[in-house]
């Protein structure tokens, strides 16, 4: 009964803004045939912007109407008048007016501005211009991804506010990602909406390269309403580089080389064929990293392609294949190497989508995906004893080796529905409406294998949400209320609610230019792993009565443009509570038993500030940070001194910053760019005595330039770790000291 009161409450507070949606679609809308001025909004690449309001002025300049462009850029005005003009207005971008003519597809064309903004389709699950979004939003495009030079997504996120990237050694070893204070399971992944997690929201981004994709976009905060478990913290989309339509088949690739024997090489074939476009990508990446027995390799095959089939209908089939094996020698920061250890992981991940535009305001789309993930650590000889040592903290006692062969193969089918509703209006409350209804199915499929004994299991769970989301858009605000309905095999039933706000108190340019208000305040849930619930240890044993894990997450913030969009600050504030988090229980001593049950709770309070300013053409500076402050209420840990109530949270610094300036000039192309960790809780789970239980703080310069040899090649030079600093994340691990790196881009 408190459950339907919970969710009664849920739908209460949603039920104004359906009742706002229905008022406005009863409000007629003009037909087309009898419409005679309309046109198109596009960016400098062609590409349409949604959601751009489009004002109709008299020949004396007075404002007639407003609209709002659709998916496809497209307006429509029901007015008629003689020499009217079309002014389209969106932050981020510069102002486009053009003059109307009866009958004629007017184009208008959205330059960016010195400080652009983006269209993302992840916060909303349809495009939307992150100036219209109220969540905290950071965005890669291509150029920044090249600019990076990172082989690894997981590189590329150091650069984001509110993200802590930990990678325990070299390239390709074990990476976590921790978001705002949750833990590094807390983070939806997607390809191109499809779910790339293991069933339970663990995702190693050790191995996930940067190759074929064209942005990332990562939102912060509680998405479960849209997107279902595992979108506790926030949400990581990578969306695949596609070809275009009526293009000459286009060769381009990347081949570079490094210290400790790194180095990529790549290649991309894409074009089109009519109202087809197709993309194939394959790329390499090796490294010996520092320690003994880390060689790393890694395989990327990527694919892109679709069109239209028909008038109203568009395909889409993607798909992605990445392996790779990484040695594993251990914390060797405290000892000896292990010479044997490894670790191999295959992802291969596969979808298909059908969109179906019915009409003007209404469109469908289906997705069925399947994604794969086998992974195997193994460590088949004994190697000789030690006893860890760092600086002058030694062990009491030998640490021996033991062996150890596990896999696992996951299985993740998903199949998705989503309809979208466009609904247009005039008079006081301009603007649009928009609705969306989307119900998906993931149907989880697992094998957890040890081979020494041999024993296995092979677990099964499905997941049925359901999301009902309405968004409205006028001139002064964007409000998206949001609610889910999730049904697990293992938890149940639970009921997640999302508010998001932007409120545009100004929308002007000049010195003092816009100003957007924006808050967000959603219910995140994670279902338990399939290890937890059907663990094949003797030792810790799963528990399939496990309830979900659940977060609560608020922000507030604002954004301020200056200078005529020349220059950019907003500052969030962030509010979040994890709660029932899944650990061990000791159940009992003779022998030895755990057991995983629902225990924890952990807050995070802070701050993101983030500048961009770009002072005169080719210069842009640009600097983030954040400040998290983490509590453990409840221990997850019943021996750790480093988890027990009171603590921060393991390996999520209080401070962490980030500042990069670009110059670009002609051919030529600088930029230098500094990381600062602050000192964070960590363990050396090496038994020294001392016990080392926190990390110190460090810093991190890379400098890189680029230069266009040719209009068909780019050659390109970076150091990372510039100041050769000697630092480990985590502690044992350490990371890589001074390297340079240089490579060719070529396009054909």
């Amino acid at each position: 009964m408190a459950q339907i009161a919970h969710a009664r409450s849920h739908v209460s507070a949603l039920f104004p803004s359906l009742i706002f949606l229905w008022a406005f679609a009863l409000v007629p809308a003009a037909s087309h045939a009898q419409t005679p001025l309309r046109g198109r909004v596009v960016d400098e690449s062609g590409a349409a912007v949604a959601r751009v309001p489009v004002t109709l002025l008299d020949r004396d300049g007075s404002a007639l109407t407003t609209v709002i462009t659709d998916r496809d850029g497209a307006f429509v005005f029901a007015h008629t008048c003689d020499r009217c003009h079309a002014r389209a207005v969106l932050a981020g971008f510069g102002t486009a007016s053009v003059t109307l003519s009866t009958g004629l597809d007017t184009l208008m064309t959205l330059s960016p501005a010195p400080v652009h903004e983006s269209v993302i389709v992840t916060a909303t699950r349809d495009a939307a211009p992150t100036s219209q979004v109220g969540a905290s939003v950071t965005v890669f495009d291509q150029a920044a991804i090249r600019r990076r030079g990172a082989a690894l997504v997981g590189d590329l996120l150091r650069d984001a506010p509110g993200a802590t990237v930990v990678q325990s050694g070299g390239q390709g070893n074990a990476t976590s990602l921790f978001v705002r204070g949750g833990e590094n399971s807390y983070t939806k992944v997607l390809l191109d909406g499809i779910p790339l997690n293991e069933p339970g929201g663990t995702f190693n981004f050790g191995g996930l390269s940067t190759g074929h994709l064209d942005r990332v976009e990562f939102v912060r905060g509680a998405q479960s309403a849209l997107f279902g478990s595992d979108a506790m913290a926030g949400v990581l989309h990578l969306i695949t580089a596609r070809g275009r339509m009526d293009a000459r088949p286009t060769v381009s690739g990347e081949m570079a080389a490094g210290g400790y024997g790194s180095w990529r090489g790549a290649g991309t074939l894409s074009g089109g064929i009519g109202r087809f476009d197709y993309s194939l990508h394959g790329g390499r990446y090796e490294t010996d990293n520092r320690a003994p027995n880390n060689q790393f390799d890694s395989t990327t095959v990527s694919l892109s392609a679709g069109g239209v089939v028909a008038s109203s209908l568009t395909l889409r089939v993607v798909g992605r294949y990445e392996d790779g094996r990484a040695g594993a020698p251990g914390q060797t920061a405290f000892g000896r190497p292990d010479l044997d250890a490894f670790f191999r992981q295959a992802h291969l991940v596969g979808g298909v989508t059908l969109e179906h535009a019915v009409s003007p305001r209404l469109s469908q789309r289906f997705t069925y995906a399947l994604a794969t993930s086998n992974q195997r650590s193994t460590n088949l000889q004994f190697d000789a004893p030690y006893t860890p040592a760092y600086k002058d903290r030694t062990s009491p006692f030998e640490f021996f080796d033991f062996t150890y062969d596990s896999g696992s193969h996951f299985r993740r089918h998903q199949a998705s529905y989503q309809a979208d509703l466009r609904l247009t209006h005039a008079g006081l409350l301009a603007g649009a409406e928009f609705l969306t209804v989307a119900v998906d199915w993931d149907g989880e499929r697992g094998t957890l294998r040890d081979y020494l004994t041999p024993t296995s299991t092979s677990p099964r769970r499905n997941n049925v949400g359901a999301t009902l989301q309405h968004q409205h858009l006028g001139r002064w605000l964007a409000l998206t209320t949001g609610i889910r309905v999730e049904h697990n095999d293992s938890f149940g039933t639970a009921i997640v609610p999302r508010l998001s706000a932007a409120v545009f108190v100004r929308t002007r340019s000049g010195v003092f230019g816009s100003t957007r208000l924006k808050a967000n305040a959603g219910r995140g849930i994670k279902e338990p792993t399939l290890r937890q619930s059907f663990s094949l240890s003797p030792f810790d044993l799963g528990n399939p009565r496990l309830e979900a894990e659940h977060s609560r997450t608020i922000d507030a913030g604002v954004e301020q443009r200056l200078f005529d969009d020349r220059a950019k600050l907003e500052v969030v504030w962030f509010d979040n509570r994890f709660e029932r988090q899944i650990s061990t229980r000791t159940i009992s001593f003779a022998p030895y038993q755990a057991q995983y049950v629902n225990v924890g709770l952990t807050k995070a309070r802070g701050a993101e500030v983030v500048a961009d300013v770009a002072p005169t053409t080719g210069l842009r500076l640009s600097a983030n940070y954040t400040f998290t402050a983490s509590t453990i209420v409840d221990a997850s840990s019943e021996f750790s001194d480093v988890l027990a109530s009171g603590q921060w949270a393991l390996r999520r610094p209080r401070h962490r910053a980030q500042m990069s300036t670009q110059w670009d000039r002609g051919p030529l192309s600088l930029g230098l760019a500094g990381t600062f960790v602050g000192k964070h809780s960590d363990s050396d789970f090496s038994s020294l005595a001392p016990a080392l239980t926190t990390a110190g703080g460090y810093s991190l310069w890379r400098i890189q330039a680029q230069w266009q040899v040719s209009p068909r090649a780019t050659a390109y030079a970076r150091v990372e770790n510039l100041t050769d600093v000697e630092y480990m994340e985590p502690l044992g691990y350490p990371a890589w000291r001074r390297t340079l790196h240089a490579g060719v881009r070529f396009r054909f």
